[in-house]
């Protein structure tokens, strides 16, 4: 596998998230890679320790075995009449082989319960060719011989310019070795297991401050903290001081504090801010209204007025009537801020959408009105004058902020828990730098406005939509783009 495949491998392999799972998994590993190394070298010291006992034994042995097989298991100088008692006192599995000219001409093999040696051993010439590339240096090798596996053997040089070969099986070593690294495996697997188990519970106790001060942040990101009175959740319990832990819950803590002095102070502002727009609001109304009524009835003044006087009182009027519906606006904007609760009563939107439309029509003769109603009426608890005035401000801005001959769709839509109301004009539709605050007072985008309309211009409409359609516990959005602009409004049905 290439190192980009490896790499790539690597990468999809899950990994653990959380700090509780890395440091478990991290505690898991370092274990795993301490046992496989204390393994490692245990098997390879007593594989290292079991083969040089194995070649002190075969240097015990010597060469009298596999001299004895020129002589069919007798030595030539044996006349005692045992001719096996070398080959009785060596180990079983004992192998000895004489070779002449690269050549096995005699082999012999000590089994199990036999005092005389086995001349029958089968070598395939592989072996043989095996055992004649053995070294002859009097130092133990290893050599795989088909039909009795691996052997350590020795050869040596014989008198008669023969290579005599003496071997000891290393398959008793090879099966402690095996042994050893079973129970190894299965005794750090279990360590593993046990470890993994442990040191998880252990790193989650240790970590449960920190879980706590986890839950408290949860808790306060889900609070609305744009605008109102925020009540935040208590402190994260305390911990030790003197651990990484303890101090991050201490700061945590203390930023909480901050946030709520500074939420307390904010609060406090906006409520002054409501008061003085209330009173200012009602405050002026009257004065307003005042001079308005005295504009209007010098114009009724019966005498001579010099033109530049008639315009000014013209101007007095259309002013004053500007300032007064801003009056009212801002009185009702403070009214909704403050929490007045409105009129619920069942409301016909059907009907609204009809009487919008209709002096929409009658208002911007230059721009085509339609309007796709269901056949049913549609009907939501709630304000009807509010609601009416919802959808005046809707249209409104769809007039003044589109070219003359646009068209504008008002489409009403019954759901099972919430009536859908759009209002979509395929006008040039509202700048990307000022769709975020759409919603917000004063909003203005002057360049949208065609040459030759007229409004009041004050950025409130759009802000009374808001606040109107939230009073009533609804929603309302915005999706716009060049040759299209939608504004949706969503009424509970209930």
């Amino acid at each position: 596998m290439s190192r980009l495949g490896l790499r790539g491998a690597l990468a999809r392999l899950p990994r653990p998230r959380t700090l509780r799972a890395r440091l478990t998994f991290g505690l898991v590993v370092l274990l795993a890679v301490s046992c496989a190394a204390v393994g490692l070298a245990a098997v390879v010291e007593l594989n290292g320790f079991l083969t040089q006992r194995l070649d002190e034994q075969l240097a015990q042995v010597g060469t009298r075995f596999p001299e004895s097989l020129e002589h069919n298991g007798k030595l030539p100088d044996d006349h005692d009449g045992d001719e096996h008692g070398d080959t009785r006192r060596m180990a079983t599995g004992t192998f000895g082989a004489r070779l002449l000219n690269g050549t096995v001409t005699n082999k012999g093999l000590i089994r199990s319960g036999d005092p005389a040696a086995d001349l029958t051993v089968g070598l395939t010439a592989q072996d043989g060719a095996r055992l004649a590339r053995t070294p002859v240096d009097g130092r133990p090798h290893t050599v795989e011989l088909s039909a009795l596996r691996d052997y350590r053997v020795v050869a040596t040089a014989g008198r008669d310019g023969d290579v005599l070969i003496v071997g000891l099986p290393l398959e008793p070593v090879e099966a402690t070795v095996r042994r050893l690294a079973a129970v190894a495996a299965i005794v750090f697997g279990l360590a593993l297991v046990v470890t993994g188990v442990a040191g998880a519970l252990w790193v989650r106790w240790s970590l449960r401050p920190l879980s706590r001060v986890a839950a408290t942040a949860t808790r306060v990101s889900e609070l609305p903290l744009a605008s109102g009175e925020v009540a935040l959740p208590p402190r994260a319990p305390d911990a030790d001081p003197g651990t990484e832990v303890g101090r991050v819950a201490a700061a945590f803590n203390r930023m909480l504090g901050h946030v709520e002095d500074a939420l307390t102070k904010r609060h406090a502002s906006e409520e002054r801010l409501r008061r003085f727009a209330a009173d200012a609001s009602h405050e002026l109304r009257t004065p307003v209204a005042s001079v308005r009524g005295h504009a209007e009835l010098a114009l009724l003044h019966p005498g001579p007025v010099p033109p530049e006087v008639t315009r000014a009182l013209q101007r007095i009027t259309a002013e004053s009537a500007r300032m007064g519906e801003m009056v009212d606006d801002l009185l009702l904007l403070a009214r909704l801020d403050a929490g007045r609760p409105l009129e619920r009563r069942p409301v016909d939107l059907t009907h609204l959408v009809l009487d919008a439309v209709t002096d929409a029509r009658a208002t911007g003769p230059d721009h085509r009105w339609s309007m796709d109603l269901p056949e049913d009426p549609v009907t939501v608890p709630g304000d009807a004058h509010r609601l009416q005035q919802v959808l005046a401000n809707l249209l409104a801005n769809a007039r003044l902020h589109t070219p003359v001959g646009t068209k504008v769709t008002v489409t009403l839509e019954a759901g099972t828990d919430a009536a859908l109301l759009s209002v979509h004009d395929d006008g040039p539709g509202v700048p990307e730098e000022v769709q975020p605050g759409v919603f917000e007072r004063f909003t203005r985008a002057e360049h949208r406005r065609p040459t030759g309309t007229s409004g009041s211009g004050a950025g409130l409409g759009l802000s009374i939509v808001a606040a109107v359609v939230e009073a009533h516990g609804g929603s309302v959005g915005l999706e716009s783009s060049p040759g299209s602009t939608t504004f949706t409004v969503r009424l509970p049905a209930s």
